[in-house]
């Protein structure tokens, strides 16, 4: 295989060495901090090279095809995760992660971006009505979350059947938000999310290279995801954090650590356009997506899990959703709009790290 198309990548291949490192150490220390941490970064360039084929896919399927495999498979490392902690009995910790993924990209990603950027320029423009169309997405998620948590809350004695029901009536009609938003952007509004050019990129790599990096790396973020749920109970102990921190803070950082770099370097050269759309097509896309496709994986788990999110983490996930909705409101960004993101994502992590479990 001609592994030309990787040469400019190679501070990822680099990190890449982590992966062999991770299971050497597994052999070594078995389920260790140790190995929590090293399967957690060797995810990161995997995460990359994941979002990179997915690109390259598309530029050779089209822009349309291309825009749907880039908003199915854009959180496929968060779903890997997911998957396994589930298997592992851990829906409490999977939706710790959904939770922090959404707070993470409002805040955290899109604050960063708008800093980083704002020291380059002074101020950066993007379009109104698409970031507007994408809180009122997050709005709906929010509401839907908040539901299950509110019937738990106004019933003496809640039954577990019932709130299961509802959680996959609930995520079903997410599914339908999330497929009729795909039809919106990609089809009958697509001005809207590509309004300066329809000129399709030329690929970089071939389609074979391209499918063989993809499911290469899709297989070995599966291994470094068992990795990391396995390890997960030794973490805890060894660093004295909850799982909910754990959750909503690290796995969250480790699983969108990719979109985190790319909307970043997008804001750096004034591509505050795409920046923004990284962020928040992210963070819908776990909201409307992510979150109900693992409801229902869940029925083929001992343990099924709901919608029914701790209520500290809802009133995160809800003023997240305010200030993310406050700050993208006017379709300009500065660095000090971005230091207050970054600023109240510290304070919720802060919040969280004394959270008890």
């Amino acid at each position: 295989m001609d592994l030309r198309p990787l040469r400019p990548y190679t501070w990822a291949l680099a990190l890449g060495l982590l992966v062999p490192a991770s299971w050497v150490l597994f052999l070594l220390l078995g389920e260790d901090v140790v190995v929590f941490l090293v399967s957690g970064l060797a995810i990161v360039p995997l995460a990359w090279f994941l979002g990179l084929a997915t690109e390259e896919w598309g530029k050779h399927a089209g822009p349309g095809v291309g825009g749907l495999l880039n908003a199915t498979f854009g959180n496929a490392t968060e779903l890997i995760i997911a998957i396994f902690a589930l298997a592992g009995g851990l829906p409490e910790v999977v939706k710790a992660s959904l939770s922090g993924s959404i707070i993470g990209n409002v805040l955290f990603v899109l604050g960063l971006s708008m800093l980083i950027g704002g020291f380059r320029h002074k101020t950066q423009t993007f379009s109104r009505e698409a970031s507007g169309i994408q809180v009122t997405m997050l709005v709906v998620a929010v509401i839907s979350l908040v539901m299950p948590a509110l019937y738990v809350l106004s019933t003496r004695n809640p039954t577990g059947l019932i709130l299961e029901e509802m959680s996959l009536g609930i995520a079903g009609m997410l599914l339908v938000a999330y497929v009729l938003g795909l039809l919106f952007s990609l089809r009958t509004h697509r001005d809207i999310f590509n309004p300066i050019s329809e000129v399709a990129e030329e690929p970089r790599w071939t389609l074979r290279f391209a499918l063989v990096v993809l499911v290469v790396a899709t297989g070995f973020v599966a291994i470094e995801s068992e990795l990391l749920v396995g390890s997960l109970a030794s973490a805890q102990r060894s660093l004295g954090l909850t799982k909910l921190f754990i959750g909503v803070i690290i796995i969250a950082i480790v699983g969108n650590a990719a979109e985190h770099g790319s909307a970043v370097l997008m804001a750096w050269r004034n591509k505050m356009e795409l920046s923004v759309a990284i962020a928040t097509t992210s963070t819908t896309q776990i909201a409307l997506f992510v979150a109900p496709i693992l409801v229902f994986v869940s029925l083929l788990t001992p343990k099924v899990m709901t919608l029914d999110f701790e209520i500290f983490e809802l009133a995160a996930i809800a003023l997240s959703a305010a200030v993310f909705g406050a700050v993208v409101s006017d379709g300009r960004s500065n660095w000090y709009e971005g230091a207050l993101l970054v600023i109240v994502y510290a304070v919720i992590a802060v919040a969280f790290l004394f959270h008890p479990e």
